[in-house]
C-alpha cells in the first residue's frame, strides 16, 4: 500500500473534515443565503469545497485513499449530526463521488481545472438532486444548492489557477 506525501495526507484530512462540517453546518444554522435572493442548506459551502478537495485528493493520495475518506468522513457524520440527515449525506456524496469520478479520470488528460470544472458540475447537480429529495423530501433549495456549490467551486479554481500562474512564473524566472 502507498502512503501519500504530507501534502495528500492533509488534503484528505481537509476532505474528510468537509463531510461533517457540512452536516453539522446544516444543523445547527439551517438555511442560509446565498446570494440572488436564493436559500440552500448551510451545509452548501462546504460541500462545494468537498468537491474540489475530492479531486485534489484524488490526485495527492489516490482513488482508494478518496474512497476511504468517504467512508471515513460519513461515519464521523452519524456521530456528530442527525443520523437522518448523515444518511441522506452518505447517499448523495457516494452518487456524487462516483458520477464525479466518471467525468474527472478521462478529462484528467486534458487538464486539472478542466476535469475539476465538469466534474463538479456534474457532482454538484447529482448531490443537490438526491441529497434535498432524501433529506427534505424536496427541491425547494435547488437553485441555491447549485449556486452556493458553484461559487465554491469557483473560487476554489480560481485559488487554484492563480498558484499555479505563480508557480510557473516563479519556475520560469
Amino acid at each position: 500500500m502507498n502512503v501519500p506525501a504530507p501534502a495528500g495526507i492533509a488534503t484528505l484530512v481537509a476532505y474528510v473534515a468537509t463531510i461533517p462540517a457540512a452536516n453539522l453546518a446544516v444543523t445547527h444554522f439551517g438555511a442560509v443565503p446565498v446570494g440572488f435572493g436564493y436559500i440552500a442548506p448551510a451545509g452548501v459551502y462546504m460541500v462545494g469545497l468537498a468537491l474540489v478537495l475530492r479531486d485534489l485528493a484524488r490526485e495527492s493520495a489516490g482513488r482508494g485513499a478518496v474512497l476511504a475518506a468517504i467512508a471515513v468522513g460519513t461515519i464521523l457524520s452519524y456521530f456528530l449530526a442527525d443520523p437522518a440527515l448523515a444518511g441522506a449525506s452518505a447517499a448523495a456524496f457516494a452518487v456524487a463521488e462516483t458520477m464525479d469520478f466518471v467525468v474527472y479520470e478521462p478529462l484528467r488528460k486534458r487538464g486539472l481545472l478542466i476535469a475539476m470544472l465538469a466534474s463538479n458540475a456534474v457532482g454538484l447537480l447529482a448531490d443537490s438532486l438526491l441529497f434535498l429529495k432524501l433529506a427534505f423530501g424536496s427541491f425547494e433549495y435547488l437553485p441555491g444548492q447549485i449556486l452556493g456549490k458553484a461559487w465554491m467551486t469557483f473560487a476554489a479554481i480560481a485559488v487554484l489557477a492563480l498558484l499555479r500562474r505563480r508557480k510557473q512564473a516563479s519556475a520560469s524566472a
